[in-house]
């Protein structure tokens, strides 16, 4: 793998992370495993169930968790299926780089 790749799964991962664990798009994924509730401008979690619920509702609430399933499920599509895989990396990092320049602006205009 070349270095702009790498960077290219990186921004990617990093987006599909958050879009998986925190974006309130995917929310109706979550809403099996977790209840989310705001209290004082914070956004708290409750695990639902036990056993495998449990455990997938700890995976979706964690990103360092859900980060690892994200890089290797985009690696291992990059490497065997890239004609559509790459495509969604693509547009992954993409909105990911995106994503941290808003931010960097948003902290600039303060």
């Amino acid at each position: 793998m070349d270095v702009f790749h790498f960077f290219l799964l990186c921004a990617a991962s990093f987006r599909f992370t958050r879009l998986i664990v925190y974006d309130r798009i995917t929310s109706f994924l979550r809403a099996p495993f977790h209840d989310e509730f705001e209290q004082d401008g914070e956004t708290y979690i409750v695990i639902k169930g036990t056993g495998i619920r449990k455990w997938i509702g700890e995976l979706l609430s964690c990103h360092w968790c859900t980060g690892i399933w994200c890089a290797a499920g985009l690696y291992v599509g990059m490497v065997y299926a890239p004609s559509i895989f790459m495509p969604l990396v693509s547009v992954l990092a993409i909105a990911g780089v995106a994503a941290l320049m808003e931010t960097v602006v948003q902290k600039w205009s303060e």
